[in-house]
């Protein structure tokens, strides 16, 4: 049983901060592409493979096949049924993860980097990607899963208004599609197969090594783990946002509580908007409670015990949003002190105190945020998906400090315009 030292080997390491990252970039042999950041600290390795396999990529009628798919992928391989993976990991001290979202499918490993323990932990998630069988029990047992969450979900008032605004925000876009009991009962073994060997290819691949590896062992390790994908070419993209109209929705329900999302498509993980936009949004409802939306509607009038704002950017634009819940017979108080903030916010920009204070966040906060390998190979992966700069983490905190209130202020006139604003509103009168 290696899992308790491995688990101490990672607690050393999430004391570590680091500084000046190398980031080293290649293509392997398979044609995936590959992000390699070597640190000796601890003898740990992480690998994440991330794919253009999200739920953007799947047609209506089958929402919910990006999710069964991915998460098949460790139910059997040619080799091994579900139990022996499992054992298998338990033998090495190692942890498979990852998941699915709008954009893209990731499977993940962490093991120790010692010869024995990497190369069996290897060997184990280069057969989970290569040659999983998706066995049918497996896929019923996941669709009945799935059906009764979603049946769960759509009791509660959050869940309906998460997947109703998306809907609203992304009308006819896959982003905004949710899996239905309907589309996950008409899913098949073929549909699985088919949409793993048309968006698991290496060519789509993106591999992000970070740990006690040299750079000629980090090569060998990205081949070995994508040489054997399926052949599959380039997937191609969804198509293009769309705008929704200025509206608000407003679904029944009987908490007493309203439910309340307003927001648009916003904003590309590659917009060179990206950082007025992270700047200023701490300001206006990203900062907790020296936000500005938090003293408006909490502090000052009571409206909310939490009110926030986000940009959340994607390989298309990804949404701005801003959330509350109130009361549902304040609930067009609250609205009428959220527009004003959000009007004056897009009309004057922050205030110098407050563009000082989101830098100052933002800038000193960079160290927690990538303390250890974990949270480091989530920057790597996204650097590599989305095809940010190598220099990215080295150059984040002066990105962020020569952002002007100017330039705040007119990010926010080209992505949060008023005529394209959805009010969601779950337990309206």
């Amino acid at each position: 049983m290696r899992i308790l030292p491995l688990l101490f080997i990672a607690l050393l390491a999430s004391a570590r901060v680091h500084a000046g990252v190398v980031i080293q970039h290649w293509i392997a042999p398979s044609g995936a592409k590959v992000y390699f950041v070597e640190t000796r600290v601890v003898p740990i390795l992480d690998v994440q493979i991330d794919f253009p396999a999200g739920g953007a990529y799947v047609p209506q009628a089958k929402s919910g096949l990006a999710g069964l798919t991915r998460g098949l992928l460790d139910t059997g391989t040619t080799d091994m049924d579900e139990e022996a993976i499992s054992a298998r990991l338990v033998d090495v001290g190692a942890r498979l993860g990852g998941g699915v979202d709008s954009d893209r499918a990731s499977v993940s490993l962490r093991t120790l980097s010692s010869a024995a323990e990497r190369n069996a932990a290897l060997d184990l998630m280069r057969s989970v990607l290569s040659s999983p069988t998706f066995p049918n029990q497996a896929l019923e047992r996941e669709k009945t899963r799935s059906i009764a969450s979603i049946r769960e979900a759509e009791t509660r008032p959050d869940s309906i208004a998460a997947k109703r605004f998306a809907a609203a925000i992304y009308p006819g876009h896959p982003y905004g599609t949710s899996p239905s009991p309907e589309s996950v009962a008409a899913i098949g073994r073929d549909d699985v197969v088919a949409f793993y060997r048309s968006h698991y290819g290496a060519a789509g691949a993106v591999v992000s090594i970070i740990g006690d590896v040299s750079r000629a062992e980090a090569e060998a390790i990205a081949q070995r783990l994508t040489e054997a994908l399926p052949s599959g070419g380039a997937v191609a993209p969804p198509a293009p946002v769309v705008k929704p109209v200025r509206q608000t929705v407003k679904v029944a329900h009987p908490a007493s509580q309203s439910h309340v999302h307003i927001g648009l498509p916003a904003i590309r993980r590659d917009d060179p908007d990206y950082f007025p936009l992270l700047v200023g949004n701490y300001s206006l409802g990203g900062g907790g409670f020296v936000s500005r939306l938090m003293k408006e509607v909490r502090e000052k009038r009571g409206y909310a015990y939490s009110v926030y704002s986000y940009f959340a950017p994607r390989k298309l634009e990804g949404p701005f949003e801003i959330g509350l819940q109130t009361r549902r017979e304040q609930v067009g108080d609250a609205l009428k002190v959220v527009a004003e903030v959000l009007d004056g916010y897009i009309a004057s920009g922050p205030t110098a105190q407050e563009l000082a204070a989101a830098k100052k966040n933002l800038i000193d906060g960079l160290a927690l945020r990538m303390d250890s390998n974990a949270k480091l190979l989530g920057y790597l992966s996204t650097i590599g998906f989305y095809g940010l700069p190598l220099t990215y983490l080295d150059e984040f905190p002066a990105r962020v400090r020569t952002v002007t209130a100017e330039q705040v202020r007119a990010a926010f006139a080209r992505h949060v315009k008023a005529e394209n604003l959805v009010t969601l509103i779950v337990a309206a009168d």
